[in-house]
């Protein structure tokens, strides 16, 4: 190779270098969502969901003050999925850490905690920080639930968006009616604002 052409592929790996790391600099990736599934979106945080399954958006005149945003699917009736997002639910949360202390005490009695691990989601990158809480609990038959004693599977990852609002992104469903890996695919698909 002739020193021409090595200096020409010196700069060129160069350039390619430094327009990478300006892209991750500051800047914010969106998550990838998976076919057949829709987007929850809302200021501080967007989510996959099920699209594909059944579940759909819930009118903002149905859900609860609490929410941000809701996706149910609901089977003769029976509410059998949910995927929800809480902003601002907390006061003094400053960290994932503390957002997933807030989301965890909101579980509830009976659940059981399966697994609690950080993830990275995408996103601004001074807000990617983020705690997962797997756990299973069983339906009180109450509200449109599946029938009381059924059991379910739950999922909540919580953080801090680059504003410092808390976040609780939820999807909970009858147990084995989504696989470990929708689960992660829900997980996947957040991108923090």
């Amino acid at each position: 190779m002739t020193l021409t052409k090595s200096r020409t592929l010196g700069t060129a790996v160069a350039a390619a270098l430094g327009l990478t790391l300006l892209s991750g600099c500051g800047g914010s990736d969106a998550a990838a969502v998976p076919d057949g599934w829709g987007t929850l979106d809302t200021k501080s945080v967007s989510v996959g969901y099920p699209e594909g399954r059944g579940y759909a958006p819930q009118p903002a005149a149905e859900r609860s003050e609490a929410n941000a945003a809701v996706a149910l699917k609901e089977e003769k009736g029976v509410r059998t999925g949910m995927v929800s997002v809480q902003l601002d639910f907390a006061t003094g949360v400053g960290d994932a850490g503390e957002a997933a202390a807030a989301a965890g005490a909101g579980i509830g009695l009976g659940a059981t905690r399966k697994d609690t691990r950080d993830v990275r989601l995408a996103g601004e990158e001074s807000a990617r920080e983020a705690r997962r809480i797997d756990y299973e609990f069983t339906s009180t038959g109450e509200g449109s639930t599946p029938a009381k004693g059924t059991r379910m599977t739950g999922v909540v990852v919580a953080g801090v968006d680059s504003q410092d609002v808390p976040f609780a992104i939820r999807i909970n469903a009858v147990k084995d009616a989504l696989s470990a890996a929708d689960l992660d695919s829900f997980v996947a698909s957040i991108t923090v604002k």
